[in-house]
């Protein structure tokens, strides 16, 4: 039987992250703590995955459903730190994750979607996809002369990646997910939503910290500098692709212990919805029989 959380210091409304209409990213909060304090936060955060974990053995044991959970964000919104923190409950063989790094020559000779297709996770297990196949409707959209490398027919020049290209994609990336959706994969979609400014911080502090020094690339600052092409990019194809059977949440991201509660209370009230997930029953056979099979295995202590 799933069980769920139901929060105690915060009730979070599932409908205030979703896109279901149009919207303007920069009329979506950056920063939310509930009034509610680190060490509280955290407490929240234990109480949550705990349920989520039993979740997914049930996911596990009735067969017929994964679920694949698609993280975007700018540079330091925090993927990593929530993945883990959020998954920490779960079987280790229960869920996987994906990290999605410039293509290799192999999956260049393939369509976009290729390697995607590859990292699905099967029915019974979570897919957690860090950074995903919406890179190819923002990196290669900021940066097209990376669509070259694709070889794709017809496409021969930068200036032959016009809007219809992108549309283009918008759809097959829709058509990708309705496809998944029908065949019994659960697909939640989250942009962790970050201000200008904490990502300047953030950047600092992997310079100020020794420890932290080895996360900072000075490709970081050459693609801060592109900080509103990118906003763009993510709203227009957060605004194209959020659908019934793949919703966009948008996620306040400056404050990283907020962010990984309304994260899991989101997919904890989602999933929720999914009454017909359970255990399956035993067969009568079996099930008439328990305790002669207990018995049989009573007597090996004789």
């Amino acid at each position: 039987m799933k069980i769920f959380y139901i929060p105690t210091m915060i009730e979070i409304n599932t409908t205030t992250y979703e896109v279901d209409q149009t919207i303007k990213l920069s009329d979506r909060p950056t920063f939310e703590d509930f009034g509610l304090s680190d060490k509280e936060l955290k407490k929240e955060l234990r109480q949550i995955r705990r349920p989520l974990g039993d979740f997914q053995n049930t996911l596990y044991a009735h067969g017929k459903y994964s679920v694949l959970i698609c993280i975007q964000g700018m540079d330091t919104s925090g993927k990593d730190s929530l993945i883990r923190e959020v998954f920490k409950d779960f079987n280790v063989r229960g869920v996987e994750v994906h990290s999605f790094k410039v293509p290799t020559e192999l999956e260049l000779k393939h369509d976009y979607l290729w390697r995607h297709y590859l990292a699905l996770p099967p029915k019974g297990k979570f897919g957690v996809f860090n950074r995903t196949h919406y890179e190819n409707v923002l990196v290669t959209r900021v940066h097209p002369s990376y669509i070259l490398g694709e070889h794709i027919p017809g496409v021969h020049k930068v200036e032959d990646i016009d809007q219809s290209f992108w549309d283009e994609r918008f759809r097959q990336i829709n058509d990708f997910e309705r496809h998944l959706a029908e065949n019994g994969t659960i697909i939640l979609k989250f942009y962790l939503h970050l201000s200008k400014e904490e990502q300047r911080r953030r950047l600092l502090r992997r310079l100020d910290l020794k420890e932290k020094n080895w996360k900072f690339s000075p490709g970081d600052l050459k693609e801060r500098k592109l900080w509103d092409t990118y906003i763009a990019c993510y709203e227009e194809a957060i605004n194209k692709t959020s659908k019934k059977h793949a919703p966009w949440y948008v996620i306040p991201a400056d404050n990283k212990r907020a962010a990984r509660v309304t994260f899991a209370s989101i997919l904890g009230n989602v999933l929720h919805r999914y009454s017909d997930i359970k255990e399956p029953e035993l067969d009568d056979k079996i099930r008439l029989n328990l305790e002669d099979y207990r018995k049989q295995l009573q007597k090996e202590t004789e």
